[in-house]
């Protein structure tokens, strides 16, 4: 029998009337289709799904007829009965037949497919399955839906061919946890999915929480699916014969600055995590972009432009929260995606913390290093917080000044021994002055410098005046001074100038700083000289306070008769 001659005629024929006994038809045939290629699936995804897609595509225009009413309901199943056959070779049919039970605001796929599908990510995993793909890179921004989308993707996987093991790999257990637990509730949860309406002669036969794994069908010695932390016993752990999906590398932007730490971490899936994938196994990278040299980084440029990997198929899919128009591309339908006023409203969060070099970096696909950061962690300088057991040799603090309202007032306190500066500690506030004089009072007497310098810009001579005043009260002797501020130019151009110097500082380590100064660091760290810089509070005070130290106290002499 000529399958695919008969499926053409009957195409041909639903697309003049509407005809249920030809649908029905129609769908017996393709089971029957589907039985005698058995596994030649390269027609069964050419030939037999196309078919399928088009009995369906009409059975939606047929239910937008009223005259056709009668027949809702036999065509509501039919349709669902097409979406059941599909959904073992077809992951959109997958997702859909998964939760069709489930009420539609609730469901995850059906409000985020028209995006989804749009930017090419579901078709690109079918390319996966189908051996049109060998690797895939994906950047979405946070809460996008891309993990719960590999968690449908690895209940899948499982199902359709339950001897593969496959592997989930990430840079915590915290997360790899969560995608096994996950897919045990896909497959467990017969109330919300219909994984065993799609698989119902597939069991499962072994988990083990402890090592996240899980068996389909039968125990085997490199399970159906295993999840791992990139820094968890991978050696010997698992064979990949199926899909390994990297998820998510790297933790933080801490790590993605320290270049020892991107190394360590590349090291890692180099030595150890890919080694674990077979030849034929499928790679897909998912992640934030932090830097051009994390793991995701190097793997694509190296299967992009070395030579050794020319026959290498892959796909690189980056979409940006906010489009080349500033629209949201991720506002999915009943309200559970993120709208342009929702992404423009953490675009001036981060510019207000001028942190826009992670805003490029999680929520528009851009690795860090092209915001032109003039400081990263590790071209600095740290210590534990233990300082030389003497007095320093001095001791002064810089006040960038602000007065709330979004600006930040930044006063490092440097304690001074010999050549060596250290930063003991901070103020960050974008509090007004009625909460942030108390806490400059509160470091000023823990710290007690010996000099203070307030910027003059904005009112920074009156609020130095009231800071001298009550430094008076307390009984203190401290210098206070006020210097005029430089415009935007030249405080860019301060920055710059002084940003070796800067460099030179001790800063607290992480782990011994408190929430401000944490935010004070990270406020040097996303400075850069490109573009613009809204807030540049911290660095800007760091300026001011090598400058500080740069300025030789004035000194007059004169001879005088010895008084003994």
């Amino acid at each position: 029998m000529d399958y695919k001659l008969i499926s053409q005629k009957i195409a041909q024929k639903i697309k003049k009337d509407f005809d249920m006994s030809v649908l029905n038809d129609g769908y017996l045939l393709l089971k029957e289709w589907i039985t005698k290629l058995d596994e030649d699936k390269d027609t069964i995804y050419d030939s037999a799904m196309p078919f399928s897609k088009e009995l369906r595509k009409a059975i939606s225009v047929f239910m937008r007829d009223d005259n056709n009413k009668n027949y809702f309901k036999e065509m509501y199943d039919l349709n669902n009965n097409l979406l059941l056959t599909e959904s073992h070779y077809l992951f959109d049919s997958y997702m859909l037949y998964l939760e069709k039970d489930r009420k539609v605001k609730e469901r995850f796929y059906l409000p985020r497919r028209k995006i989804l599908l749009k930017h090419g990510i579901v078709q690109a995993i079918q390319d996966i399955i189908e051996d049109k793909l060998d690797e895939l890179f994906i950047s979405f921004p946070p809460r996008s839906g891309k993990t719960t989308l590999l968690m449908f993707f690895e209940s899948w996987l499982i199902g359709i061919n339950s001897e593969k093991a496959n592997l989930y790999c990430a840079y915590s257990d915290t997360i790899t946890s969560a995608m096994y637990n996950g897919v045990l509730e896909i497959v467990n949860d017969k109330h919300t999915y219909k994984w065993h309406e799609v698989f119902p002669d597939a069991k499962i036969v072994s988990t083990n929480a402890k090592e996240e794994t899980l068996n389909i069908d039968r125990k085997k010695r490199y399970p159906s699916l295993t999840a791992r932390s990139l820094y968890g016993t991978l050696n010997g752990a698992v064979d990949v014969n199926g899909t390994l999906i990297a998820d998510d590398l790297i933790g933080s932007i801490e790590e993605a600055l320290n270049k020892d730490r991107l190394a360590s971490a590349w090291l890692k899936v180099d030595n150890n995590m890919i080694p674990r994938a077979k030849e034929n196994a499928k790679l897909i990278w998912v992640g934030t972009r932090w830097s051009l040299a994390d793991p995701i980084g190097i793997r694509k440029e190296l299967v992009m432009n070395d030579e050794q990997f020319r026959t290498r198929r892959i796909r690189d899919i980056s979409v940006p929260a906010l489009d080349e128009n500033d629209e949201s591309n991720f506002d999915y339908d009943y309200g559970v995606g993120f709208s342009t006023e929702y992404y423009k409203q953490r675009r001036a969060s981060f510019e207000r913390n001028n942190d826009m070099a992670s805003w490029f970096a999680q929520y528009q696909g851009e690795p860090i290093e092209r915001s032109g950061s003039l400081f990263a962690p590790d071209d600095m300088r740290f210590f534990n917080g233990t300082l030389p057991d003497r007095e320093p040799d001095k001791s002064y603090m810089a006040v960038d000044v602000a007065w709330g309202g979004g600006d930040f007032l930044a006063a490092p306190i440097i304690y001074e021994y010999g050549n060596d500066k250290y930063c003991v500690d901070v103020v960050f506030t974008d509090q007004d002055k009625k909460w942030s004089r108390p806490i400059i009072m509160n470091k000023i007497g823990k710290w007690l410098p010996q000099r203070i310098q307030f910027e003059k810009n904005n009112g920074g001579s009156e609020y130095a005046e009231w800071v001298e005043n009550a430094i008076k009260n307390n009984g203190w002797k401290i210098i206070v001074t006020s210097k005029a501020a430089p415009n935007q130019k030249s405080k860019l151009e301060r920055i710059f100038n002084k940003a070796p110097d800067i460099r030179e500082i001790y800063f607290l380590e992480d782990g011994h700083r408190t929430k401000d100064y944490s935010m004070f660091m990270q406020n040097v760290y996303s400075f850069k000289m490109t573009g613009k810089n809204k807030h540049d509070d911290a660095p800007d005070s760091l300026a001011q306070v090598i400058e500080m130290n740069e300025i030789k106290p004035s000194v007059s002499y004169s001879v005088f008769k010895r008084p003994f």
